[in-house]
């Protein structure tokens, strides 16, 4: 499985089009709200955290449908069926790439755009760690939406109407831990952490599912 992560880490940062792309998205979405908002800080300050947040779901999103499209065409995700690893154990090293070259440059980026938008100096370790530890949800529900589209042709837009909804509850937890005034942001925190672990245990198998009907 380790070798599978190893190959699409390498497709990714040798095409471009997974790592760079999405790292360039989400410093587009983030710098062009001062644009849009003005140069009011207080304001930049308040809607930091949504605009943060919202920025690495779409950025997530973007790179989704390159999950498991470009094995079906090729023929390599049939011959990864009929291999010793399990549906999902492919799932998973795809989930587990997925994050280490979109979710994982994404909360390291973050910091620097934070600071585009005044984001409140007691706010970056909540949004550090809230990214860390939400953006595995959103590659894992993302995998189980690319499973669900493979083979579909301009399958993208169909993707995004099934993901988005699921993406909802993490997004509103990590901008929620980070505004001011929140009370107990180590309570939302571990919302969060609780839906990545779900998602971690569960999806893949869900995955498995959805391309076994996908392949026959």
């Amino acid at each position: 499985m380790w070798s599978l992560i190893l190959r699409d880490i390498r497709l990714a940062l040798r095409s471009g089009g997974g790592f760079v792309l999405t790292l360039a998205f989400f410093l587009i979405v983030i710098m062009i709200v001062p644009f849009g908002v003005g140069a009011d800080l207080g304001l930049l300050s308040r809607i930091a955290p949504g605009i943060l947040w919202i920025g690495a779901l779409l950025s997530c999103l973007l790179s989704l449908d390159r999950i498991f499209q470009l094995d079906w065409e090729d023929g390599t995700l049939e011959a990864l069926a009929t291999s010793p690893i399990p549906l999902s154990g492919i799932a998973t090293a795809k989930a587990t790439a997925h994050w280490l070259t979109t979710g994982l440059p994404i909360t390291l980026a973050s910091l620097p755009l934070g600071y585009l938008l005044n984001l409140n100096h007691n706010s970056y370790f909540l949004l550090l760690t809230s990214l860390a530890i939400g953006t595995p949800a959103l590659s894992f529900i993302g995998t189980f939406g690319a499973a669900l589209t493979v083979g579909v042709k301009r399958g993208g837009l169909l993707l995004s109407l099934l993901i988005l909804p699921l993406y909802i509850p993490t997004l509103m937890l990590g901008a929620q831990s980070m505004s001011v005034g929140t009370n107990n942001p180590i309570e939302l925190l571990a919302l969060i952490a609780a839906i990545s672990f779900m998602c971690i245990a569960l999806l893949p198998f869900a995955c498995a599912i959805a391309l076994r009907a996908n392949l026959k």
